[in-house]
């Protein structure tokens, strides 16, 4: 029996399912999950010692490589001087004046521990300040937008256009999903019409502008100008979801690809570099409802960790480099191009990338929607993945999750995967 299949059998007697996250247990594709046990720039080495070229990067934050030594370094150095205050640091400080230089939709922000974190409280803060404080109870989502796993957000489509949403996980009762109203990705019309029947009464939009959690799918520009224009003119605030995005796509996140000036924004991953940083931010006017200036209560002991920041911190730094992001971005339109070329002709496939994120589909074109990305060959999609895996790449074990691109994954770690594509498309014909 191999280390994994041990350690998994061993997980699953304290750990429900055996994970502490579900998509780690391989459900979705079948098999055995691999408990890793250490990594290094583009790879990562299994209980058993087997490596992978890593293509989730700890599902993004690992945009410098695994085990950076600068950022280790300064791991080691923050952890030498204390593990957690309970009181404010320089280096929250240096945190958010960097993140403030770099989103300038941001003139404020809050540092937390978590994307789901960061999320819940965007959402309970635009509550509290959309239509100048007067309490809007209803949020906007779409279909295939993850948000983290906070009650409000766990909400599936209702069974008509302009119903409310319904709970999408046990124990959420449906009184908490009532006023969260659930739209298709990319549909303007159906936004136009939610505002129509409802805008007096919306307190934010929240929306991932290129999701990762139905896979890559981009938003059209058109959709996302529709969305800023319909809040503005009914008092929403915008909300970009760039837990994924930020600092993964460009250095000023989806927000500076698409022109579009979000009221809130919300971080995570690579801010944190691996260590478990989040934040969300916005307008000195939206930002004072926050307490302790305003009435919108939100805290955290572990909010802004000195350990977690200067991990955050030094990935920041490093992503800051002059061409940092043309190179990453180079490399990972090489392997989605790369990966479209070496599927067989005649069998339904696609790729896309943007920034250091990528989709592959086994479908005839990208998705623009989560009802196309459900459409996909989910079967297909398993066999590919465990060949890849057998030859030793590790994509994301599920056909609706965003691969990542680090700036370690040179030209040989991008051909070797090629290589191993090739094989793999062929036994999967």
């Amino acid at each position: 029996m191999s280390r994994n299949q041990q350690l998994f059998d061993r997980a699953r007697l304290t750990t429900p399912g055996g994970v502490n996250s579900p998509v780690r247990a391989f459900r979705s594709v079948g098999g055995t999950p691999r408990f890793i046990a250490r990594a290094e720039g583009p790879y990562f080495w299994d209980a058993d010692g087997k490596r992978y070229i890593d293509y989730i990067g700890s599902w993004g934050p690992m945009i410098v490589g695994h085990a950076h030594p600068q950022v280790v370094r300064a791991v080691q150095e923050a952890a030498a001087r204390g593990l957690s205050f309970g009181a404010p640091t320089e280096a929250e400080v240096e945190m958010a004046e960097t993140l403030v230089r770099l989103v300038p939709s941001m003139e404020q922000v809050r540092l937390v521990s978590s994307g789901t974190e960061a999320a819940m409280s965007a959402i309970r803060l635009a509550r509290g300040a959309a239509g100048g404080g007067k309490g809007r109870r209803k949020i906007v989502k779409f279909e295939g937008c993850y948000h983290g796993h906070a009650d409000s957000l766990l909400v599936k489509a209702g069974s008509g256009l302009l119903t409310f949403g319904n709970p999408s996980s046990a124990g959420v009762p449906a009184e908490i999903t009532q006023h969260t109203l659930v739209l298709d990705y990319n549909d303007c019309q159906q936004l136009e019409d939610a505002f129509r029947a409802h805008g007096d009464d919306i307190a934010c939009v929240m929306v991932e502008a290129i999701a990762g959690n139905m896979n890559l799918v981009r938003a059209t520009p058109e959709f996302l100008r529709t969305m800023r224009a319909l809040c503005s003119q009914y008092g929403a605030l915008l909300v970009f979801d760039e837990v994924m995005t930020g600092f993964r796509v460009a250095l000023g996140g989806a927000q500076s690809l698409y022109g579009i000036v979000p009221d809130v924004t919300v971080l995570g991953k690579v801010i944190g570099g691996g260590m478990p940083v989040a934040a969300f931010g916005g307008s000195r006017e939206v930002m004072k409802y926050l307490a302790p200036e305003g009435a919108v209560y939100q805290a955290g002991t572990l909010s802004g960790n000195p350990v977690a920041v200067a991990c955050g911190m030094a990935t920041l730094k490093l992503v800051q480099a002059p061409g940092f992001y043309e190179q990453l971005a180079a490399q990972t339109a090489k392997l989605a191009q790369g990966l479209q070329a070496a599927a067989p002709q005649g069998m339904a496939f696609a790729a896309d990338s943007v920034g250091g994120m990528f989709g592959l589909y086994f479908a005839a074109d990208v998705p623009a929607s989560y009802a196309q990305v459900m459409a996909a060959d989910k079967a297909r999609f398993n066999a590919f993945f465990h060949a890849m895996l057998d030859a030793g790449v590790y994509l994301a074990p599920s056909a609706f999750e965003a691969g990542f691109v680090s700036i370690a994954h040179d030209n040989a770690v991008i051909e070797a995967t090629l290589a191993a594509a090739r094989g793999a498309f062929a036994a999967v014909a």
